[in-house]
């Protein structure tokens, strides 16, 4: 077990590379749901990883293998490295789980401000403005007998058109449709659990913010004027004076890198099996086969790892029952 159960520790290394140049090649919405699931099932064997190592670790202390009934020089590894690798093992266990329910009580906790920060301004169908002049707009999610809202300053109001209002509005309504706070909310939680997950956020926000671009344009029927709208609210709006209430899970339509964004909505989309389509499928057939093969290393690994340990203890538990 000793082997097997420090590669999910380690397959981040290879794996996270994989999913954000994969992600850069795939279409939003998938895009986005592949970083989330990658970041989930890799959070996912770190932890079982983890938790087979404090297992292993604990099963040599006296007590434990008195109540288990274990022969201590059955139970295979050196005590030298599993027993101090245990304790390591349960730090870092701890850690996590304190990160995970601080970042899920934070979240819960702006979302609750945010509704009661929001409640007394006007609203006008799902749309809720608020009177400051600071341009900005963003995707509050509902709660338990509370639908989501678009809140939009006056500010950001005075700075666009009635049609790229109307371009906004979609984009957030796209937010709030997909449920993007839960896929950037996952990731979050899945990178308390590994460091090296961190960096599938800016990627994951990136798609998210495509996808609702797209559906934006696709709502509104003008991928021209769903850009305008993105680059002139994003000219507006002023990032040292973000909207009050607004949480840090929750995505603004003049997040992330605007220009891309705008040149991706103002370049038609490739007619399918074009040969440049051709070759880049192949091209992402060739990453997302190694993707694959990193998550299933790490998952085979991890449940590799809780197999040898549970026919381990069999052994210790088989020769003190035949004494």
């Amino acid at each position: 077990m000793i082997f097997a159960v420090w590669i999910p520790l380690l397959m981040p290394l290879l794996a996270v590379p994989a999913a954000r140049r994969l992600a850069e090649s795939l279409p939003p919405r998938p895009a986005a749901w592949l970083l989330t699931g990658c970041a989930a099932l890799l959070a996912g064997c770190t932890t079982a990883a983890l938790g087979l190592l404090a297992t292993a670790g604990a099963l040599r202390l006296p007590p434990v293998a008195a109540l288990e009934h274990l022969s201590l020089p059955l139970l295979g590894d050196d005590p030298a490295v599993s027993v101090p690798a245990a304790w390591v093992a349960v730090g870092l266990l701890a850690a996590c789980a304190c990160a995970v329910a601080y970042r899920t009580a934070r979240h819960r906790g702006e979302l609750r401000a945010a509704r009661r920060g929001t409640a007394a301004h006007p609203v006008s169908g799902d749309l809720c403005v608020l009177p400051d002049a600071a341009p900005d707009a963003y995707a509050l999610p509902g709660g338990p007998g509370r639908p989501g809202r678009v809140v939009v300053t006056a500010g950001m109001l005075r700075a666009l058109s009635p049609a790229e209002r109307e371009a906004l509005f979609a984009h957030e309504r796209a937010h709030l449709a997909g449920r993007h706070h839960l896929f950037l909310l996952t990731v979050a939680l899945a990178a308390a659990c590994h460091p090296l997950l961190r960096s599938l956020r800016a990627p994951l926000a990136f798609a998210l913010e495509r996808w609702a671009d797209e559906s934006a344009a696709s709502r509104v029927g003008d991928r021209r004027l769903t850009a305008r709208a993105i680059g002139r609210a994003a000219l507006a709006a002023r990032p040292d004076a973000p909207a009050p209430y607004r949480p840090r899970t929750v995505l603004a339509a003049t997040a992330g890198p605007v220009p891309r964004r705008v040149a991706a909505l103002l370049t038609p989309a490739p007619e399918p099996h074009t040969p440049a389509l051709r070759t880049g499928f192949r091209g992402r057939r060739l990453i997302a086969a190694a993707l694959l093969a990193c998550v299933t290393f790490s998952a085979a690994s991890a449940l590799d790892a809780a197999a040898d340990l549970h026919q381990t203890v069999e052994v210790a538990q088989g020769e003190t029952s035949g004494r």
